[in-house]
């Protein structure tokens, strides 16, 4: 038995998804454990891509059990949809997915707020740069001992005083933020719509943390899929910026509801450069035609969103603080094949701020808005082969580079991703081992 965190080690769309996939080939059970549908992986199999953001992306292997936390917020909506759409490709056809009754659900109000927040936010140049999705006003409702629960949707009375209680609430605020507040007959169609909602996920639901330890204790192989990155950390990220969330190893415990003595590993993904989506610090940022070359080989647009991420330099100061803050085990470094056919290759491998060197980013805003990235270059390499199977396979600027990596981070790569395909992947050594 193994019991394996899989975290992003950045900013997040760090290509989790295929690693998760990969991971999920040795494991029985995977757990989806914070966010909700702000988060988007991409899993490219045999040439077929699919995009999930509330299904774990162990949804591709039939018969392995995917499990949606409580420390999750839902959209009823979207969960359906995604539903319909892995069963029209004969995905989760035999019960495999559990939602958890404690996980919170996002309501048309929530979107509402989010998007009037970012609006009002950018008027003043302000904006977070969140997905407009509704994540952050669920938690807030779930901090303020507020919120809908995943259970609450099969209880029409309690449903009803939830919402009504919420929105009394709201609608000042709505209104003050430029919005228009529901009209009566919009809310009983929300509430008519969750309550819909919560009749067909009804066969899916049950205690998610009881059945997750039960499979612990079986002596099961169980993955936990973290969404984000570890630097988007609601306590330990680049506040403001950040996630409403936990996005380090330590949420999947608080989110499936077990202990943190079950934990054997923690894989931290890493890309092989660097990008950030929305508003934020982000020293190694590349401007013009380089952030623009890496934008266009790495595909690097949101699967949520659409929106264009942001793209530099690979970050070595900041994957150490991710490998700390999740205790991390190995790193899966993905999209090193973005980078061939470039000239030269970059890395930070410090800060300098006032004269003085750092080996992590500085933590103050004002700190790191004078942070300069001290870089070492490597030269750079022709297209990786797609039948790369070890790392003596790699050109040898390309090898020098991972071996780089690894020394300076400190972790030990697990695997080395060449290519989207579930295929194009040097496997080093196996997590649940």
């Amino acid at each position: 038995m193994s019991v394996v965190i899989v975290v992003g080690a950045q900013w997040g769309d760090e290509g989790k998804g295929k690693v998760v996939d990969l991971f999920t080939e040795r494991a029985e059970m995977v757990i989806r454990y914070g966010g909700g549908a702000n988060a988007g992986h991409t899993l490219v199999i045999e040439g077929q891509k699919l995009v999930t953001h509330l299904v774990p992306s162990g949804v591709c292997h039939p018969g392995k059990s995917c499990v949606l936390g409580d420390g999750m917020v839902i959209d009823p909506q979207t969960l359906l949809e995604e539903i319909a759409q892995c069963q029209a490709r004969g995905l989760l056809s035999r019960g495999e997915l559990l939602v958890g009754l404690g996980a919170h659900v996002i309501l048309p109000y929530h979107k509402l707020l989010d998007a009037l927040r970012e609006d009002a936010g950018a008027k003043i140049g302000k904006a977070i740069g969140t997905t407009r999705r509704g994540i952050g006003p669920a938690y807030e409702a779930k901090a303020a001992r507020k919120g809908v629960r995943v259970r609450d949707l099969m209880k029409p009375a309690r449903l009803r005083e939830l919402v009504l209680a919420n929105l009394d609430e709201l609608s000042p605020l709505i209104a003050h933020l430029g919005g228009q507040p529901p009209a009566p007959a919009e809310i009983e169609r929300w509430i008519d719509d969750a309550l819909a909602a919560g009749r067909a996920l009804l066969p899916y639901t049950g205690d998610a943390g009881r059945h997750v330890a039960h499979a612990i204790a079986d002596g099961q192989h169980v993955l936990f899929e973290g969404a984000q990155g570890c630097l988007l950390d609601l306590d330990h990220g680049t506040y403001p910026y950040v996630t409403s969330s936990s996005t380090i190893a330590a949420g999947a415990c608080q989110s499936a509801g077990i202990g943190p003595t079950a934990i054997d590993a923690v894989v931290g993904i890493t890309k092989a450069y660097a990008t950030r989506v929305g508003a934020g610090p982000f020293p190694t940022e590349l401007h013009g035609d380089a952030g623009d070359r890496l934008r266009k080989a790495g595909g690097e647009f949101g699967a949520t969103t659409g929106r264009p991420r942001r793209c530099g330099w690979l970050d070595l100061p900041a994957l150490r603080m991710g490998a700390r803050l999740s205790g991390m085990t190995s790193l899966a470094l993905t999209k090193l094949d973005v980078l061939g056919g470039m000239s030269e290759v970059s890395v930070c491998v410090a800060y300098t701020v006032d004269g003085k060197e750092l080996d992590e980013p500085p933590i103050d805003p004002d700190d790191i808005a004078r942070a300069q990235p001290v870089y070492t270059s490597f030269p750079g390499w022709e297209k990786l082969p797609a039948d790369a199977r070890d790392v003596s396979d790699l050109p040898g600027p390309a090898r020098a580079y991972v071996e780089t990596i690894e020394r300076l981070a400190g972790v030990p790569f697990c695997l080395v991703s060449v290519g989207p395909d579930r295929t194009e992947t040097i496997r080093l050594h196996d997590p649940f081992a």
